[in-house]
């Protein structure tokens, strides 16, 4: 297997699910290395660099969900996060990705599911097509270049998602960006619209200064968000 194939940190205490998995995975050409809990996945995640987590929700000790939220502060603030669990209501679809999640898949689950969630997911962490230049949303500054965004002089960390859609909104100010296309940026299968809307507001933390009153990421009621950049 070739040393540049993408590396999966697959974390499940289910050895069955993970042996059965890991296996498909490494057969779809990606490296994959296991771990049965929060607590192996943040040894290996110490001197280890991976492209991206499938992480199952229900663990003993940490579960998923409170792994999820602390890396999110953490050096792997940016890596795609893959949530797996047997509970996949709008409640619990809700909570992982306002967890810091990039994307939920319910167990029991198809392999040819996730390898597309997977690669779906890695296309979207991929450097995208970048706005002419950096744009300022009040004190806060994006760098489209760098994938860097900055306010009041500190660096504010990023998830892959919400680098995706900052820079997508950023690309094209004061258009109108439906759910739909969102979905494609976020490369969700379906239009998950609270999903979504979780995202947005997740950035909308990041970038405004009340994100109850929004002034540069804007609802357009029926259609969608636009970005508005100005001091």
């Amino acid at each position: 297997m070739s040393a540049d194939a993408p590396h999966i940190l697959l974390v499940d205490d289910d050895a069955r699910l993970a042996q059965l998995a890991g296996r498909f995975l490494a057969e779809q050409g990606f490296r994959v290395t296991r771990a049965a809990s929060a607590g192996e996945a943040r040894e290996k995640l110490g001197f280890m660099d991976f492209d991206l987590m499938v992480l199952d929700v229900m663990m003993p000790g940490e579960t998923g969900l409170e792994l999820t939220a602390d890396l999110r502060g953490e050096r792997a603030a940016a890596m795609p996060i893959l949530l797996l669990t047997a509970r996949d209501t709008p409640e619990d679809i809700v909570a992982g990705f306002e967890a810091g999640a990039d994307d939920y898949l319910g167990k029991p689950f198809d392999p040819r599911v996730l390898v597309a969630r997977i690669r779906a997911m890695l296309r979207r962490a991929a450097p995208p097509a970048l706005p002419a230049g950096p744009v300022q949303m009040g004190q806060a500054l994006f760098d489209p270049e760098r994938g860097e965004l900055v306010s009041q002089s500190a660096r504010v960390r990023l998830t892959g998602s919400e680098l995706a859609l900052l820079t997508a909104f950023a690309a094209r100010p004061h258009e109108v960006l439906s759910r739909e296309a969102l979905a494609g940026v976020l490369g969700l299968d379906d239009v998950n619209e609270r999903a979504i809307d979780v995202q947005v507001t997740r950035l909308r933390r990041k970038i405004e200064p009340d994100p109850r009153e929004p002034r540069f990421l804007l609802t357009v009621r029926g259609k969608g968000y636009s970005l508005k950049p100005g001091a």
